[in-house]
Order: C-alpha cells, then sequence, then structure tokens
C-alpha cells in the first residue's frame, strides 16, 4: 500500500464528504453553479464587518523592522492581552495574557490542548452528534473519541456520560453552540456536568479536563446566550477561532484559554506552548494575530444569519419536516423522513440539492443543511426540498 494503513482508513471513513464535493462539481458542471444549491458546506457567506479591512490595511503597511519575525510560541504579548481583557469581560472569569495561547484557529488550539493532556489508550467523551474531525483529533494523539447520545433536544444526556466515564477518560468536549444542530447548552446543563466531573475526577483518582470548542460563540438568536464553562468547572479550556464571527476562516487565527483555577495550569500552558511549536503549526500567523488583537468584540451582522435561518425553518416546517430549531451557529438539523437518511440525501441530491448524512455526525437519521448561504439558495430550493420530501410520505 503506498500510504498508511490508518489514513487510507480514515479516508474511506469520510468518503460520505469527499463524495458530497465530487457530486457537487459533477452537478455544478451540468446545471451551472446557480442551479446547484449547496448547503454542504460551514463556508461564512457575510463579509467580515468593516472595520476588519481597515485594520487590515493598517497593518499591512506598518514596515517596521521584526514584525514578520518570529515571535514566542504563544504568541504576541499585546495581542493575548487584548484578548485576555475581552475574555475577562465576556466570560466573567480574571483572565490574563498569561493564560492565552494564540493558535492556528480553534483546529489548532484543540490539537494542541489534547496532546498536552492525552496519553495513548486515552478516552475523549464527546456528546453526539458533534464536528466530525474530533475523532481525527483524538487519534492524533494517541487517544480515542467516544460519542455519547444527546437528549431528544440535542441537550447533553449528564447521565449517558456518567455511564461512559471510565479509568481512561481525558477529558470531555463539547461544542456550544453545536455543529452541526446550532444547540447552545444552557446553564444548568454545564453545572451538572461540572459537579459530574468534579466527582468523577475524585473517584478514578485523575483530572477530567472539560474543552469547550466555541467558535459559533457569537453567533447566536433570540437572545440567548452562550454560558461560560469557566463558571461551573475549574479544569477547564476554551478553543475558538474568528473563522465565523469576523468571516475569516481562511486566515486560521483563533486562540485557547486555560481557566485561571485549572490545576497545574503552569504545567498546562507550557505543554501547549511546546505543542504549538512541535505540530508544526510553530506560531498563528503573524498579521492576523495583529488584525484580531485590534478587533476583539467586533463580528458580522448576525440578524443577517438569523432572517436566513427562519426562511429556511420555516418554509421546511411547512413541508412537514421536524428538526429543533437552531439556538446559534448556521446549521440546522432535520429528521430525515426516512430512516436511512442517506437515500434521502441522495433524493435531495435528484433535486440539486447537496446536504450532509447526520451519520457523518454520529447521528444517523439526520442530515444538515448549513444556511450560510445566499437567500436565493435557500428560497429557490425550498420546491425541491418539498418534491423530496413528498417522495417519502
Amino acid at each position: 500500500m503506498s500510504i498508511a494503513e490508518k489514513m487510507a482508513g480514515f479516508v474511506a471513513s469520510s468518503s460520505w464528504i469527499r463524495k458530497m464535493f465530487e457530486e457537487g462539481a459533477r452537478l455544478k458542471s451540468i446545471h451551472g453553479s446557480d442551479n446547484v444549491y449547496d448547503f454542504s458546506l460551514g463556508n461564512p457567506c457575510i463579509p467580515p464587518p468593516p472595520a476588519f479591512r481597515r485594520y487590515l490595511k493598517s497593518i499591512v503597511e506598518n514596515e517596521a523592522p521584526g514584525v514578520h519575525a518570529y515571535m514566542p510560541n504563544t504568541g504576541y504579548a499585546h495581542v493575548r492581552k487584548s484578548v485576555a481583557e475581552f475574555i475577562t469581560r465576556e466570560q466573567g472569569a480574571k483572565i490574563t495574557e498569561n493564560d492565552v495561547i494564540m493558535t492556528c484557529g480553534a483546529a489548532g488550539g484543540l490539537n494542541i490542548i489534547l496532546k498536552a493532556i492525552v496519553n495513548p489508550g486515552d478516552e475523549i467523551i464527546t456528546p453526539a452528534p458533534y464536528f466530525v474531525e474530533y475523532g481525527f483529533y483524538a487519534d492524533n494523539h494517541g487517544g480515542q473519541l467516544v460519542p455519547v447520545k444527546t437528549r431528544s433536544d440535542f441537550d447533553i444526556d449528564i447521565e449517558a456520560i456518567e455511564r461512559a466515564i471510565g479509568e481512561k477518560t481525558a477529558a470531555v468536549l463539547i461544542n456550544s453552540p453545536n455543529n452541526p444542530t446550532g444547540r447552545v447548552y444552557p446553564e444548568k446543563t454545564l453545572g451538572a456536568l461540572g459537579d459530574l466531573l468534579r466527582e468523577k475526577s475524585r473517584t478514578i483518582g485523575r483530572t477530567i479536563y472539560l474543552l469547550s470548542d466555541e467558535p459559533y460563540r457569537k453567533i447566536t438568536y433570540d437572545g440567548i446566550a452562550v454560558p461560560s464553562v469557566f463558571k461551573y468547572y475549574s479544569n477547564s479550556f476554551i478553543a475558538t477561532s474568528h473563522s465565523k464571527d469576523l468571516s475569516i476562516p481562511g486566515e486560521r487565527i483563533g486562540y485557547v484559554a486555560v481557566n485561571p483555577e485549572a490545576d497545574e495550569k503552569e504545567m498546562l500552558l507550557q505543554a501547549m506552548a511546546l505543542a504549538n511549536r512541535i505540530l508544526g503549526f510553530v506560531n498563528a500567523p503573524a498579521i492576523m494575530q495583529r488584525v484580531v488583537g485590534g478587533l476583539q468584540g467586533e463580528h458580522v451582522d448576525i440578524s443577517e444569519y438569523a432572517r436566513k435561518r427562519d426562511i429556511l425553518c420555516n418554509g421546511l416546517a411547512d413541508f412537514g419536516f421536524r428538526f429543533v430549531p437552531p439556538d446559534g451557529a448556521f446549521y440546522l438539523f432535520p429528521q430525515s423522513p426516512v430512516p436511512d437518511e442517506i437515500e434521502f440525501v441522495k433524493a435531495l441530491q435528484e433535486e440539486r440539492i447537496l446536504a450532509v448524512p447526520g451519520s457523518g455526525f454520529g447521528t444517523p437519521g439526520y442530515f444538515r443543511l448549513s444556511f450560510c448561504v445566499e437567500d436565493r439558495t435557500i428560497t429557490d430550493a425550498l420546491p425541491g426540498f418539498e418534491r423530496a420530501f413528498k417522495r417519502f410520505k
């Protein structure tokens, strides 16, 4: 075999996403891009806020010596200070620049955390549905992802998490607002989860960490706020990025923040700083660090996503689709009208509509729609959704 056996297996297991790309390209070549309704990718369609362009221009025009040189593994101190001040206001915990590490997006952040805390054979529990790449991230560091089903409203099932915890449990990884459901985990749930992790850490004799993946934190609807995990559990981390709130996913800029009350915090920070280098990230991009350092608190116009959500939800509800309206992010996760959601996704493809099967997120029987698309894509696709739905009723 020309590639590693493990990677060959990974390629095969992610084949549905690959097929979706290939099918989308095929349909667009036949019918034209405007006649294919692509809800498969979480690629922001709203431009960055005007302040981003202005600030970027001022940074690029800075010709001072050393502006493109290496910096500390954790990132520029003044940027981390700006981030820490914002997190302190946002999360209600006193964060300093020494508690922050700038990373190559949330993905880079999650990987340096896992590198720091996971031993070979350790398990990372995550509520399902979950972001498909979590399993690969766990494997990168010798760990094993353990998905645990959520409740019918996609809230965390605390009893199910408790049953899944064992001597090999290193962490619980949550994502709120969730991709693919848009669920925001409420304060009551996070409080119960924090209590459980404290108890289980004492019982099994090792620290179980709580990792909160938060790239959609600022994209919420109906006045819903995302509670802070720092408030409910001391051995916790936040990993996030500006890919979604500033609409700059290609710039790969984010950060990790460690709870200031975490046990052995200094060792954790040293381990992650080293991981930031030896995993090949080296540093978060210099220009983007300086840009986002000056834009803390800025974000795109969330009302645009709220409007798109309502167009899609109202349309699908009229046809009889069943779903939990998303609290945040820009995804809808409806139930398939037929148990085999792949069959239904194929029916949607016949209507030139691209969706992602729920199996890819650890939850068969559902499918994901990303509504960060042009309004026309949603409205023009609605008749196709209705026709596909009626085929199975």
